[in-house]
């Protein structure tokens, strides 16, 4: 990875890190916390069916990408033993911040995932190696799964959740900015992929895309899931607010738009 380049991706996540603007409370009580992840797993509920935090009570668990701490904290509160990393420091002092609120604890480690067993516990096995949305904001994802792979246990399991090449989204912003040059499409998604602009890195991937990065993987899930459906003018006041286009949509067409086009891509694996 280009020094010029994790520079980039460091600065883009310590200026805005992820969900921090969930809430309006002061950073780091309590109740912003609290805020932040009703905010969070409101409009993006399938992160709890895809994580399973009740499953991995009394088992080593290595988040990579913690960000601010939410799906962290969960892990810790159904008793996972946590190991977490992050690249962005600014993001990784509030998830601090948050395990001391809440008076609990994990191992957490500030380090770029491509290098992660130059700075991770030696020999240290993990029976969950979970990241959700970060692999694909690298410059190397397949880096990260080669990393990966020397530290989950034989038995183990992967979940990531990585960006569809295809989704609603794409499509949506294409129609915005009258652009449907699909050789321009990564360059659409790097500019509207994340709630600051320009992210300097954002992947998206086909199923076979994604089979072939995890190339020694035994792939047991691959499915879509979530399209936003709010307006998002009155979503930044915190106001939801449905586009015209979902409203009449029963909940059952909505799931299977969702399967179809969804932004996340969900994923599920262990090494053969």
């Amino acid at each position: 990875m280009s020094e010029k380049l994790i520079e980039n991706i460091e600065r883009f996540w310590d200026n805005r890190p992820c969900n921090i603007k969930h809430s309006n409370e002061p950073i780091g009580e309590k109740k912003y916390f609290d805020e932040v992840e009703k905010r969070k797993y409101f409009v993006e509920p399938h992160i709890k069916t895809f994580a399973e935090f009740e499953k991995w009570k009394d088992k080593d668990v290595l988040e990579i990408g913690c960000g601010i701490g939410t799906d962290s904290i969960n892990f810790v509160r159904e008793g996972a033993n946590l190991t977490a990393i992050e690249l962005s420091g600014k993001s990784l002092e509030i998830c601090k911040k948050r395990f001391s609120t809440f008076n609990l604890s994990a191992d957490l480690y500030r380090g770029n995932a491509e290098k992660l067993t130059t700075f991770l516990p030696k020999n240290r096995k993990y029976d969950l190696v979970y990241s959700f949305g970060v692999i694909h904001h690298t410059e190397n994802p397949e880096n990260i799964i080669s990393e990966i792979k020397k530290v989950l246990k034989p038995e183990g399991e992967l979940r990531i959740m990585l960006y569809s090449k295809y989704s609603y989204k794409l499509f949506h912003f294409m129609r915005e900015l009258g652009e449907w040059d699909f050789n321009k499409s990564e360059d659409v998604i790097r500019h509207f992929a994340e709630a600051q602009l320009n992210c300097p890195m954002a992947i998206t991937y086909t199923f076979d895309e994604i089979e072939k990065l995890l190339d020694g993987f035994n792939i047991v899930e691959m499915k879509k899931d979530h399209i936003f459906p709010y307006k998002i003018p009155e979503y930044i006041k915190k106001k939801y607010v449905v586009e015209d286009h979902f409203k009449n949509m029963t909940k059952d067409s909505f799931r299977q738009m969702e399967r179809e086009m969804g932004w996340h891509t969900l994923v599920r694996a262990t090494i053969k």
